[in-house]
This record gives C-alpha cells, sequence and structure tokens, in this order.
C-alpha cells in the first residue's frame, strides 16, 4: 500500500525545528516542502537539505499552495497569530510547546482551527515518548489499580544555555515555567487523569543576571484524589540524568566530561547582544551549527527526568528501556524496543490526525489545560495561594 506524504511547511528555523530535525528529514510519511525563517543562513541550509524553497513571510508559507500543514517553531509570543493566520488559509497546524502564554491567546488558537476545520496539535512535549504512553497504557488496564500519588523531577543547565533576552524575560515567556514547566505538566496530567483541581507553588529566581524563574516545586491535586509533586532546577549544577542510567534528555548517552559547558560558554559574553549573538552562532545553518538530518546512533527513548507513578499495586517509573513495575512482590521491566526514529510518536499523532482523521490527544484543548497550570504555578507563587484550574480536560485516548 502506498502511503501519501503529508507536505509539511515550517514556520521557524530555531533550536525547536533542529530537535525535531532528525525525525522530520527521516519519516517516510513527510515531505518538507517550505519554510519561512528571518535568518538568511538558515533558510540557505533548509534549501540545501531538503530542495525546497523559503517563503519570505509567514503569511507566504500559509498561501504557499504545496504546503498541507504548517510546523509552527516560532518563538512563543508568535503562535496564537500565527496559528490563526494559518487556519484562516486552511492549513493543519502543529505548534511547538508552550502553546501560548495566556489562556485567551489559547481559546482563540482553539477557536480559530475549530471554524476552519483543520487540525491542531501542540508538540513536542515529552508526554509523547513512547514509555510515558506506555505506562499510561498500563494505568489504564486497571492491572495495578488506581494511580495515588506522582513524582517527577529535573535538574538541567537549562538558564545557562546561550538565550535571547526575550528568552530571560518572564512576561515574553522566557524562564522554565514556560519552556519546561509545559514537559512535566504534560506527563503528569497524562498519567494523573488530566484533571487537576489545586495547585500550589513556589519558585526560584535565584541569579540577578538571569531575571527569570529558573526553579519551580508545585503540588498538584487531581480530581478523584490523587497527587503529584513537580521539581524543576535550571541552575547547572546536579544533573538528574544520572538517575536515568546516565542517558540525556535526547537519548543518548551523556558525557560527563561535559559538566559546566553551558556556563563556560557565557564567560565572553558581556552583553545581551553578545550572548545572542553566541546563540545564533549556533542555530541551524550557522558557521558553528554542528548537526545533520542524520538519525542519531544508538538512541534511547527520550525522557524528562525521573517519574515514579504510585499506584495501589505497583509503582511504576518509565526509563529510557522502558518501565520499571515494582509490585507486591517482584520488580520486573516492561521493556520497549529502542527507537527507529526519535520523536516518531509525534509524528504518528499528527499524520494520523490529518491523513486520517484520528483524534489527537494533544489537541488545543489539552494544551490549554497543560498552560493554565504553568500559569497557576507562577500565580501560586507570586500570590502565596492554591489556584484552582476550570479548563481541565481527561486524556482522550
Amino acid at each position: 500500500m502506498t502511503t501519501s506524504r503529508l507536505r509539511l511547511g515550517v514556520a521557524g528555523l530555531g533550536r525547536a525545528f533542529t530537535l525535531m530535525l532528525p525525525t522530520l528529514a527521516n519519516d517516510p510519511r513527510i515531505q518538507l516542502v517550505a519554510a519561512t525563517d528571518p535568518q538568511p543562513l538558515a533558510c540557505a541550509q533548509f534549501e540545501r537539505d531538503f530542495g525546497a524553497l523559503c517563503d519570505p513571510n509567514f503569511e507566504a508559507l500559509c498561501t504557499n499552495p504545496q504546503v498541507q500543514a504548517i510546523y509552527i517553531a516560532t518563538p512563543h509570543q508568535l503562535h496564537a497569530a500565527q496559528v490563526e493566520m494559518a487556519a484562516a488559509y486552511g492549513k493543519h497546524v502543529m505548534v511547538e510547546k508552550p502553546m501560548a502564554l495566556t489562556l485567551d491567546e489559547c481559546t482563540r488558537m482553539i477557536e480559530a482551527t475549530t471554524r476552519a476545520g483543520v487540525v491542531l496539535m501542540v508538540g513536542h512535549s515529552h508526554s509523547f515518548n513512547a514509555p510515558i504512553l506506555k505506562a499510561h497504557q498500563l494505568i489504564q488496564s486497571g492491572e495495578f489499580g488506581p494511580v495515588r500519588m506522582i513524582h517527577a523531577l529535573n535538574y538541567t543547565d537549562f538558564l545557562y544555555r546561550p538565550r535571547r533576552p526575550e528568552e530571560l524575560d518572564t512576561q515574553a515567556g522566557g524562564g522554565v515555567i514556560f519552556s519546561q514547566a509545559a514537559h512535566q505538566i504534560d506527563i503528569v496530567r497524562l498519567l494523573g487523569g488530566g484533571l487537576v483541581n489545586r495547585v500550589m507553588a513556589h519558585t526560584g529566581t535565584w541569579d540577578s543576571t538571569r531575571p527569570t524563574e529558573g526553579a519551580y516545586s508545585a503540588l498538584l491535586g487531581f480530581a478523584g484524589g490523587a497527587f503529584a509533586s513537580l521539581s524543576y532546577n535550571g541552575y547547572g549544577h546536579f544533573d538528574s540524568d544520572r538517575w536515568m542510567d546516565g542517558i540525556g534528555e535526547l537519548g543518548q548517552p551523556k558525557n560527563w566530561a561535559d559538566h559546566g559547558n553551558a556556563r563556560k560558554r557565557l564567560v565572553n559574553a558581556n552583553t545581551a547582544s553578545e550572548e545572542a549573538q553566541l546563540k545564533a552562532a549556533r542555530n541551524y545553518g550557522a558557521p558553528q551549527w554542528s548537526g545533520n538530518t542524520a538519525l542519531p546512533p544508538h538512541a534511547q527513548h527520550q525522557h524528562f527526568g525521573p517519574i515514579i507513578v504510585s499506584c495501589d499495586r505497583a509503582d511504576l517509573r518509565p526509563t529510557p528501556q522502558g518501565v520499571w513495575i515494582d509490585g507486591d512482590f517482584d520488580v520486573k521491566l516492561d521493556a520497549l524496543a529502542p527507537p527507529h526514529l526519535p520523536r516518531s510518536e509525534v509524528m504518528d499523532e499528527f499524520y494520523n490526525a490529518v491523513q486520517h482523521g484520528k483524534p489527537v490527544l494533544h489537541s488545543g484543548a489539552w494544551a490549554r489545560a497543560t498552560t493554565e497550570v504553568s500559569l497557576a504555578i507562577l500565580a501560586s507563587a507570586q500570590g502565596d495561594q492554591i489556584c484552582t484550574p476550570t479548563y481541565q480536560v481527561r486524556p482522550e485516548y
């Protein structure tokens, strides 16, 4: 049987795109037919890699007759307006997390795509990862009883990777709440049933030279009585990949000699402009860009730090190799085969929605609910209060 290819345009050839690049370049169901980006070097690299021309701006990408769907990987603050425009031109949309910066923007995006009758999917987030989906399936089977408690934590060097000024400005979507909490919240909402009804949180802004949230701890309550604790620290000291068998977030073995490299790269960046240039120099197509479209060798499944789900009859722990099940009387690994294509789960969901009309788990309504919890973490920490979300939804499958 011949599989029809999904003709995909890309808006934004920055960091998010490069993380999806091996998937997009090697999935036989996907054909990259166009892109747009303000950086000429990125556009030139795209044209060399894919033999497809870059459009001069986002509206031109939307009007390109070759484009069936658009992957929006632009800065957070552009997502809402671009999704609305794409929908108005009848394009299906996969937009990077976070969905948007406000609930009103999320609602506008949902309404625009619903009116147009096009697919809206939000991702990548690590709730797409096969071990997380496997843990969800084990929970749904009922074999281990209901979920009672979830712990999720992650320690990284996120805050010290080179940033543009807006990436260090919370109001512009900077910091770990918008960029990183979306991963953890998506994961625990999927595993906990989706319906968060209470949020209590603290955040940390501990480095005056990086004036945005670099850490948080949150306690989420769920309808039905389950609860989850989420902790993230992006200040670049302890690396919780040590607790993931030395496998990094992208599924590759860590080289512990690289510890501290993020801070080292910033030593010679004395101004915001110099730091932005440092980041730009490593972007797709730029002089220091060292990536390519090839599949990474010997990759295991991607992850977002240690997760433990406590059920009545077992604790479940998703890992890069599968899901460990610590039961009443034994411990076993429900193993998963290594991925043949990184993040293939993302394209499975989007392709099946666009080409076969199947529902998406990571829908606009799902992502709005995740955004709502992210905003509640900020509000709870700032106001020393318990927040009660109102836009929560259950997983659709």
